[in-house]
């Protein structure tokens, strides 16, 4: 795990899954720009991110930034990506936690294709409201009910990232992770992610602007208006280190 941008990153995707079978509890953040943004701007936020077991990589232009300041080079492990990974491989019980039924009955049946287990797990709407309303110790009694190894959590960032911080307290075991639009994307009755070559160009969030052009171009502002302090606040950071050693 390495400290970039004030966010502590688990690149190693094989890291990342030995922390989640070794995790008798503990969350994920799955780090966008808009959750770089956000937690640089707001540093409650930035303790929730970083008070996870660690977050991934969902943002395609992070590892671009650090190859040009440290010149190592990282990839991107999505929330996507991760999400498929982890039902295909059938080694888990999972509960889906968020997002509207039409969207988790769809999703379901979706997933039952890669994985049939899933056909006896756990969808369950979550109301619409502010995250500090709702019920923890209710929906924690579901959870440790269910006995689930994996929680997805999918109501958007920031609001997921909180919602997994405060739920935290009251599970006896299972490891969240705030997955955003992938529910969306694997449910087969919204918006799909963007074409393979949009994302091999960085272009994913020109793609997310066409599908909600007012919500995405609104995240994108910030992130356009934070972007140059926090690349070279990590370039001062370079060479304080770098003096430090000497």
């Amino acid at each position: 795990m390495n400290t970039y941008f004030n966010i502590n990153y688990e690149f190693d995707k094989k890291a990342v899954h030995e922390a989640i079978d070794a995790a008798q509890k503990g969350y994920i953040c799955v780090a966008d720009g808009v959750v770089m943004n956000t937690a640089n701007r707001d540093k409650e936020f930035l303790d929730v991110v970083n008070g996870s077991m660690f977050a991934i990589c969902d943002s395609s232009w992070v590892p671009v930034y650090l190859k040009s300041i440290y010149g190592i080079k990282y990839e991107q492990y999505c929330g996507a990506e991760i999400f498929k990974d982890i039902v295909s491989s059938r080694k888990y019980r999972m509960m889906f936690l968020g997002t509207s039924q039409t969207t988790l009955d769809g999703l379901r049946q979706e997933l039952m294709k890669m994985n049939p287990d899933v056909a006896g797990m756990q969808f369950v709407e979550l109301p619409f409201r502010d995250v500090e309303d709702f019920d923890y110790p209710g929906i924690a009694d579901m959870v440790n009910a269910d006995g689930a190894k994996i929680i997805w959590v999918a109501l958007g960032a920031p609001k997921q990232e909180k919602f997994m911080n405060k739920l935290l307290p009251y599970l006896n075991s299972g490891v969240m992770i705030g997955v955003g639009a992938a529910f969306k994307f694997y449910s087969g009755t919204e918006e799909k992610r963007c074409p393979a070559w949009m994302q091999k160009a960085h272009l994913e969030f020109v793609y997310r602007i066409l599908q909600d052009p007012k919500k995405q171009l609104k995240r994108c502002y910030w992130i356009v208006r934070t972007l140059p302090g926090l690349y070279f606040g990590e370039v001062k950071r370079k060479k304080a280190a770098k003096k430090h050693k000497k």
